[in-house]
């Protein structure tokens, strides 16, 4: 490996049991070169690889695990394209961990948006950011006379092990992830009939297995989340006992351009009528994503378009979608494979 003199940041010290961090003042940021997977690749914001817009009924979703990003000129690099505000907000984080997902969340928000192909370079760094009224982030585009903002929504969602970030056009988008082996404090049921709508919870209250039960209502609680984050409305403004996620036996789907043999997903809400599409996958055999976009086609034949990249931004991307780390057990998706 080439060894280069490093004025960090945010530098990590490893030990097997945790990181600790230390914190410098640096006036320049300086490039590393790392290998991996064999290959030679330089960290800088203008190697990002560039991806096409989603067309409409096409949606991408970008996944970090942080365990597998360790390398402290990658933490730095991160560090440096957040606005001042970012940095301070990871920053003035207490625990060591909670300051590298913030700051991995925050990197791979910036380094997705900016590697989408538009009209003109997006440096990870300019993008501005605001919030609607009830706290979901949205990009502030700053339009020009010679220039229009791009079709694109964003959203995020992360537990400890697991940053996801998924990227639509024209429709708003809302993800979620659950860790499989999340343990809920209180007993499912009590849990349920306290969030959920009454059907809902009967049809849990009838899965006998204790397990199966748990991981049921894991399911469902990320799908309302990825809804009410389509929504806009978060759950303060769309709580989860007022609309009905109805989940349908798995049938034999006859299709070349969809997975097969998964349940559809609905959702039933007066106040919310429009059409959605859901799509409920199971992520390298440990986490549930649900993704979730306002369907622009007049018909329930038309799959989700799905492609999914494992990636450690700025130095390594690999498409997942349509391999066994990316299985759908929910929704009439097709996923897609890399460009």
């Amino acid at each position: 490996m080439h060894q280069t003199q490093i004025h960090p940041t945010l530098l990590p010290v490893f030990s097997p049991s945790r990181i600790y961090y230390r914190f410098k003042k640096s006036k320049h940021m300086v490039a590393m070169n790392i290998r991996c997977f064999s290959r030679h690749v330089s960290l800088s914001t203008q190697h990002l690889r560039p991806v096409p817009l989603p067309p409409p009924m096409e949606t991408h979703l970008w996944c970090v695990f942080p365990d597998e990003v360790k390398s402290s000129s990658l933490l730095n690099q991160y560090l440096d394209i957040l606005s001042p505000s970012e940095k301070q907000n990871v920053l003035s984080l207490g625990e060591a961990e909670h300051k590298k997902r913030a700051l991995l969340a925050r990197a791979l928000v910036r380094a997705t948006i900016a590697r989408y192909q538009t009209s003109t370079h997006i440096d990870p760094r300019s993008l501005q950011f605001k919030k609607n009224a009830h706290g979901k982030p949205e990009v502030d585009w700053q339009p020009s006379p010679d220039w229009s903002p791009p079709p694109l929504h964003f959203n995020i969602s992360h537990t400890s092990s697991l940053i996801a970030c998924g990227i639509s056009t024209y429709s708003p988008i809302g993800i979620d992830v659950e860790e499989k082996t999340r343990t809920l404090k209180n007993n499912v049921i009590s849990l349920a009939r306290r969030f959920f709508c009454p059907d809902e919870v009967e049809i849990l209250a009838k899965i006998l297995d204790p397990e199966v039960q748990r991981l049921s209502f894991l399911k469902l609680w990320t799908l309302k989340e990825a809804y009410v984050k389509a929504l806009g409305r978060g759950f303060s403004g769309a709580p989860f006992n007022t609309f009905r996620i109805h989940m349908e036996p798995p049938t034999d789907r006859i299709s070349d351009t969809a997975d097969s043999k998964v349940c559809g997903i609905d959702v039933k809400s007066s106040e919310y009528p429009n059409k959605w599409n859901f799509a409920l996958l199971e992520l390298a055999d440990s986490h549930y994503a649900a993704v979730c976009t306002e369907n622009s086609e007049d018909s329930k034949l038309t799959p989700l378009s799905l492609r999914v990249w494992k990636t450690i931004p700025l130095l390594e991307d690999v498409c997942i979608s349509g391999t066994q780390s990316v299985v759908t057990i929910g929704g009439f998706v097709k996923q897609l494979s890399d460009y």
